[in-house]
């Protein structure tokens, strides 16, 4: 007879202790219902504390708003973490690795830093070289990408010494941190897109676990992954518009390195010899992944980048000109720009997470419908303004 705590997902003929969906789907809500209520706590000690974000020039908000959300979603994730290692279905999971005392001790040194960023401000080298150790803790401790299958020639899969490894790490997390936070500027975004993605990450995780029948040293990065979206879940009726607090650096670099860390969990589960070279969308698809839930938030930075080094400044200096600035200027309400960002990560993230589990036949015109859709939606305000012109030119 099956584990009765755990609802088991239909597994190979290899056998195996089958997917606790139960268990992780209650981590994931005690991950947001502790950040949820901790968040209220935050916010109080922000205000008596002085963490406050005044209004810039280049803010969207108007009213002064706390900060240090990122310590209410942390203490959350916590929280789900230690439950997790007390759940018999679950626990298992803790003794094969490393991987979730490597992201609690990554994730302190960045909340740490972006703490204090929120409070005292740091300048940016500061922040990176906080981004950086906290990329080294997480590796030093385990989680690393050790291979990367390559889709042509005869190469097959190269596998990375520690060096490479390491550096590879070290630069697809920092990357990830980096462009969560850019894109940290409207009202309950990066929640949001926390939540996408890590859910995205999570159904790939369970897709995994299938494949291998509940093998319990894949739990890692289901759990990292699942932990993520719960806090995410729980922080955003606080952050959406209009915004309570803001979780600052000290969330926004956390969501970019949980998200880092589930992905590169899960790439070290993923057996050549499980899968065969020639399934090479499942090989690469922990990298095609990673890259997808950041693709919007990436494609921002890179045309910040551009932009100011064209203009003569550092890449580094504040402006009023990133992705949800434009949709602004477009026409979009806030509340309208964050889901219409989400809708885009939702496609491209969700698309490479079900085509490891349903067929491309079924994937592919999902999204391209999904493309549609969000393509329509975006412009939709200079649509309906020509259609109004239009009306407006035939009616004279």
């Amino acid at each position: 007879m099956p584990d009765p705590s755990a609802l088991v997902l239909a597994a190979p003929a290899t056998g195996g202790a089958g997917v606790p969906f139960r268990e992780l789907l209650l981590v994931g809500l005690s991950a947001a219902a502790i950040t949820y209520l901790l968040t209220s706590l935050v916010r109080v000690a922000a205000i008596r504390m002085g963490a406050v974000a005044v209004p810039r020039a280049r803010d969207v908000h108007v009213i002064p708003t706390p900060r240090l959300g990122g310590l209410g979603m942390f203490a959350g994730m916590v929280a789900a973490i230690a439950l997790a290692a007390n759940l018999p279905a679950l626990n298992r999971g803790f003794a094969y690795t490393n991987d979730l005392t490597a992201v609690i001790a990554a994730g302190t040194v960045i909340v740490i830093v972006g703490a204090i960023d929120d409070r005292w401000g740091l300048d940016a080298l500061t922040k990176f070289v906080g981004q950086v150790t906290a990329a080294c803790v997480m590796v030093i401790m385990g989680i690393s990408w050790i291979q990367i299958p390559v889709p042509f020639g005869d190469i097959g899969t190269v596998v990375l010494d520690p060096l490479q490894s390491g550096l590879l790490t070290v630069v697809i997390t920092v990357a990830t941190i980096n462009a969560v936070n850019f894109i940290d500027g409207l009202d309950g975004l990066a929640a949001g897109l926390g939540l996408i993605s890590a859910s995205a990450i999570c159904l790939f995780s369970l897709g995994l676990l299938r494949d291998q029948g509940g093998d319990v040293s894949y739990y890692p990065p289901a759990l990292i992954a699942v932990v993520l979206a719960g806090a995410c879940l729980g922080f955003l009726p606080h952050n959406f518009s209009p915004a309570r607090i803001f979780m600052g650096d000290s969330g926004a670099m956390l969501i970019g390195l949980m998200l880092a860390a589930a992905s590169t969990s899960a790439s070290g589960r993923i057996a050549v010899y499980g899968y065969g070279s020639a399934d090479i969308v499942t090989l690469l698809s922990p990298l095609i992944l990673v890259a997808a839930v950041v693709f919007i938030p990436m494609l921002d930075m890179l045309m910040a980048i551009v932009r100011r080094t064209r203009a003569g400044v550092g890449f580094y200096t504040p402006d009023k000109m990133h992705l949800h600035h434009r949709l602004l200027q477009l026409g979009h309400s806030q509340r309208r720009v964050a889901l219409i960002i989400y809708l885009w990560v939702a496609v491209l993230a969700f698309s490479v997470a079900a085509s490891t589990v349903f067929p491309v036949t079924v994937v592919a015109p999902a999204f391209a419908g999904g493309l549609v859709v969000a393509m329509l939606v975006t412009i939709a305000p200079r649509l309906s303004r020509r259609l109004a012109s239009a009306r407006s030119a035939h009616g004279s």
